[in-house]
């Protein structure tokens, strides 16, 4: 079942506010404390975030990539933190669920997921294998009716409080029936899976990431999301387009964070006894961060309305989270220009958002890899339509 325009407008609208009038005031405190509160977190499951993407007949709020989109735009203008907190339950972990599970996992795992009870962990990256799975060295080995999984994962986003990994796993290698590459769902309880120390970052403190090592994991034959030991990579690839979009709003959500406190310091800063948003230069970088905000949103709306109709999953995702990602970054740089010396100061948002948004060009595919997807996928699309030669 579809949400409505109307009913939509009030997720968005509580959403909104609750964000601007209990999270933004506290961003700082969950900066120090490198955590989001249980009580945050609860606020969070009870307003239906960690299911708003999952469909309804599996307990969540049914939410669309256009609207996800928009909500996106809202976690964005927060403590990225905040979003990473139930961003795996709707999207690259949750999503492979929905979209490739069989009804019998659905069952098991997405209800929980919706809840917040379960967060779901995407267990992909490796040393050898981020951007492009293809590289995958974890292996899983058939076992009679069991497989058993050997391998380490890094970056994992959630590690440290997952109750499930998606876990992709090469059965064999790459031949003329498909990748040999599966997906299975691991219990984080499971015998033989370990989490490490969560890793120290540039930024996003909150937003917990591990290593994730799997020993002689054995899991049944019912863990193979789908039943398809070909799946996996299909199932990567479509999360993570999916994801990109989402991605690309988020940029725009922080992007436009920046310029409101840029236009907001420079309304108040004086020089000279002059507001410094009456000089035309500061002018200018307010001017190229408004454009490239409001050019942001229009492509992550669009690539958004592209998913939806399936008129494309592939290229206008990278397109969205390649334009939207880098001009995040244009627009924190800026942003630390407009606010001076004043900008290079912990404790100042923009400071903050800096950071933090310099992950965005990295996770779900680089943009360097958004590149090639891009270009690849043009020179395809015309050889096809020059046919044979």
């Amino acid at each position: 079942m579809e949400v409505g325009a109307e009913d939509f407008a009030d997720i968005l609208a509580a959403t909104r506010d609750f964000i601007r009038t209990e999270l933004v005031p506290r961003e700082q405190e969950f900066a120090d404390a490198d955590a989001i509160d249980e009580a945050t977190r609860a606020a969070l499951a009870d307003m239906g975030l960690f299911g708003y993407a999952i469909p309804q007949q599996w307990g969540g709020l049914g939410l669309d990539l256009r609207q996800d989109v928009e909500l996106a735009m809202e976690f964005g203008y927060t403590s990225l933190a905040v979003r990473s907190q139930f961003g795996t339950n709707n999207g690259i972990a949750g999503q492979v669920l929905v979209d490739f599970g069989t009804d019998e996992q659905k069952l098991q795992w997405l209800g929980r997921i919706a809840s917040g009870e379960v967060i779901a962990s995407f267990a992909l990256t490796e040393d050898g294998a981020g951007s492009n799975p293809a590289g995958l060295a974890t292996r899983a080995v058939r076992d009679g009716d069991d497989w058993v999984i050997d391998g380490t994962k890094r970056f994992i986003t959630n590690a440290p409080s997952a109750g499930l990994f998606v876990v992709f796993a090469r059965t064999r290698p790459a031949d003329a029936a498909g990748t040999g590459i599966a997906v299975f769902l691991v219990p984080a309880d499971a015998p033989g899976v370990s989490v490490g120390p969560k890793d120290v970052k540039m930024g996003q403190e909150g937003a917990w990431t591990a290593e994730v090592a799997f020993r002689g994991v054995r899991v049944p034959d019912s863990a193979v999301v789908g039943g398809d030991v070909d799946a996996g990579y299909r199932a990567a690839m479509t999360s993570l387009a999916r994801g990109r979009v989402h991605i690309a709003a988020v940029a725009v959500g922080s992007a436009q964070r920046v310029l409101d406190e840029s236009v907001a310091y420079a309304a108040a800063t004086t020089q000279g006894g002059r507001p410094i948003g009456e000089f035309q230069l500061v002018q200018a970088m307010l001017a190229e961060m408004q454009t490239g905000v409001m050019a942001g949103r229009a492509l992550v709306r669009d690539a958004a309305d592209k998913w939806v109709t399936e008129e494309d999953r592939r290229i206008a995702p990278s397109v969205a989270k390649l334009y939207c990602t880098e001009m995040a970054g244009t627009v924190a740089d800026l942003g630390v220009q407009v606010h001076g010396g004043t900008g290079y100061m912990r404790g100042v948002a923009v400071e903050r958002i800096y950071r933090d948004i310099r992950l965005l060009r990295l996770y779900e595919g680089t943009s360097e890899i958004q590149k090639l997807i891009i270009g690849g996928g043009l020179v395809r699309a015309a050889a096809r339509a020059a046919g044979p030669r």
